[in-house]
């Protein structure tokens, strides 16, 4: 077998199975994988801008902690609409309605750009006023404000791709964006040395600079990502005629995705709440909470595929009437995650300073206190990983079965009831451990809330009736687009 071939095995595409019928774990892995893989590239935009930073200043290091909650919060202010477009498209595709899979699409993108475009310009004009109030130092306001200011500018880029790897993954293609991925990381991690550090005919740009190539890269994938979707011979197809912006349209988007942003966004704001009261430590500290945070995104990325991995097969398996498969589907995945992040914890456990030293140049004064520091986070959290796996798999069957605003609740409940209050007074009494000690905390309890709640069995409730409602009501402005 050659190289070919084996990837080939890895990754197939949404003709090669069936995610309505067979197996569970077959088609929930061939699903999940290039989502694996393609937020693996997603995160190594992140992963590329720490490490650069991270040689450029300790400052520079702490402006990008400062820096990364805030993008997450913009972009889960909009991400409602994503979510919603891809519960939408793989509803109607388990249903075998192409047509409105289509028309859902395209409405989708339409009331993307909007949104993007009106939170990259309130972004714009008050980031440097919210990095002001969480706390950062004056070294480093400056700093942080140069690079969200650019991100802002370039939000419709970063928020767009987003959206064409939701649709994508709505159809049950997702291997397509995990290739579109691949070439916007490459570019980005080469450009990052060069804008940073003024390398050849570039000026030395630092931390504006790390977020000039982000957006570039990003606004490339998507050009690429539109010219694929308005092609659809990949995945969903997005046509002009069904672009213009259906307000009657809006109205299920809004009903299905604004608890998805209210969750986003609660995570966004708990980041935020949670790096108020990192801010009242030193400078190693926050560079230490923000590597910490940056390690999670990896060691977390199969939770998340696999979560939309099960959300694609519930919404399918909804639209096709068979929730006795949905369940089996979540009921595999929270298992198997729980299983494989446990073991990732354990060995994160065992060397967090060596993880934590690949992202601090080792010439820097603060080195040695950012990597205790940033060590000391690791381990506290790590052996409770497993129980982010199982909350994953749950809420991401509650989104693709419609419960949206269960899943939010879930997630608010974890961030803003159990991990913030915790922090707080923690960290008075007992310092920056205190912090990573909420972590620990909420990730077991919120496993253990969405274990019990989706065992109640009440996201089956009505769903079936009211997504079989919202499948004609969509035939209705489907067709009156059309005419």
């Amino acid at each position: 077998m050659g190289i070919g071939d084996g990837i080939g095995a890895l990754f197939k595409g949404p003709s090669e199975f069936d995610l309505t019928s067979g197996g569970i774990g077959k088609p929930l892995f061939f699903l999940s994988m290039p989502i694996v893989v393609t937020n693996l590239f997603q995160t190594a935009y992140n992963l590329a801008d720490t490490f650069w930073l991270g040689q450029y200043s300790t400052d520079a290091l702490a402006a990008i902690s400062f820096a990364f909650p805030i993008v997450f919060l913009l972009i889960s202010l909009g991400m409602g609409i994503s979510v919603a477009g891809s519960v939408l498209v793989a509803q109607h595709t388990g249903a075998g309605d192409e047509d409105r899979a289509e028309y859902a699409a395209s409405q989708t993108v339409t009331f993307a750009v909007i949104a993007s475009v009106l939170l990259g310009v309130v972004g714009y004009r008050f980031v440097g006023d919210f990095l002001g109030l969480l706390g950062a130092s004056a070294d480093v306001l400056p700093l942080a404000s140069s690079y969200m200011e650019v991100v802002s500018l370039g939000l419709v880029a970063m928020f767009g791709f987003a959206v064409f790897v939701a649709l994508m993954r709505g159809y049950g293609d997702t291997i397509t964006p995990m290739l579109v991925m691949f070439g916007s990381v490459v570019l980005n991690i080469v450009l990052d040395p060069f804008v940073i550090f003024g390398w050849g005919p570039f000026p030395a740009l630092g931390i504006e600079g790390a977020a000039i190539a982000t957006v570039f890269s990003r606004a490339l994938a998507l050009v690429v990502g539109l010219a694929v979707m308005f092609r659809g011979e990949r995945g969903v197809q997005i046509n002009l005629r069904d672009m213009v912006p259906d307000f009657t349209y809006l109205r299920r988007l809004v009903r299905i995705g604004l608890p998805a942003s209210v969750e986003g966004t609660g995570r966004a704001v708990s980041m935020n709440l949670l790096l108020f009261i990192v801010a009242l430590f030193p400078d190693p500290v926050v560079a230490a909470y923000g590597i910490g945070t940056r390690v999670f995104s990896v060691i977390f990325l199969p939770a998340i595929a696999v979560a939309r991995g099960v959300e694609t097969m519930t919404g399918q398996n909804i639209g096709s009437e068979k929730p006795d498969r949905a369940e089996r589907a979540a009921a595999l995945a929270a298992k198997t995650l729980f299983a494989v992040l446990t073991l990732a914890g354990v060995v994160v456990f065992l060397v967090p300073e060596q993880i934590v030293s690949v992202f601090v140049g080792a010439d820097q004064a603060d080195a040695a206190r950012v990597t205790a520091v940033g060590a000391q986070f690791l381990r506290i959290v790590a052996l409770t990983f497993g129980f982010i796996g199982i909350m994953r798999a749950y809420t991401g069957s509650f989104r693709g079965a419609g419960k949206t605003l269960t899943a939010a609740a879930i997630s608010v409940l974890m961030l803003g009831i159990v991990r913030f209050p915790i922090a707080w007074v923690a960290a008075g009494a007992i310092g920056e451990t205190g912090i990573w000690l909420s972590f620990a905390v909420s990730n077991v309890v919120g496993a253990v809330v969405a274990y019990a709640w989706y065992r109640r069995g009440t996201w089956r409730d009505g769903d079936l009736t009211a997504q079989r409602v919202d499948v004609d009501d969509s035939v209705a402005v489907g067709e009156s687009a059309d005419d």
